[in-house]
């Protein structure tokens, strides 16, 4: 289960995450950005607190991810623990040493794994979806 702690701090908004990322974050995720204001323009994701991350964490981080990105917020994800670098790296193939990728490697993959979904969503979509099909 996690927890989130909200913070409004000027032209951003801190969340701090504690417990394990798995397949029950989506709602608490996602709740998050409920209140964002026209004024704020970062979201700072914290994730000291976070110990462990499955898959399915992993993807409820990428949709709030691109969730925020819509609303135009700038986004930066900090504090990742060994064991969501090494899930996070498995899932994005960024190769390491062993399983432990080093904080260089996080930022790095989870954009990777953000554009490799997108244009996955680009190749399935039509027309009606307002994509143009590809050359």
């Amino acid at each position: 289960m996690i927890n989130v702690e909200v913070q409004h701090c000027g032209n951003s908004i801190l969340i701090s995450a504690t417990g394990e990322l798995d397949e029950d974050a989506e709602e608490v995720l996602q709740r998050v950005l409920d209140h964002v204001t026209v004024d704020e323009r970062e979201l700072l994701v914290d994730l000291h607190a976070v110990e462990a991350m499955d898959v399915d964490g992993l993807h409820h981080l990428l949709r709030l991810h691109r969730r925020a990105e819509d609303m135009h917020l700038r986004v930066l994800v900090t504090g990742w623990q060994p064991q969501p670098q090494r899930c996070m790296a498995t899932v994005a193939g960024i190769p390491g040493p062993r399983a432990a990728t080093g904080e260089r490697y996080a930022l790095a993959g989870f954009r990777r794994l953000l554009k490799e979904k997108a244009q996955r969503a680009r190749d399935h979509s039509d027309f009606a979806d307002g994509w143009l099909p590809l050359v």
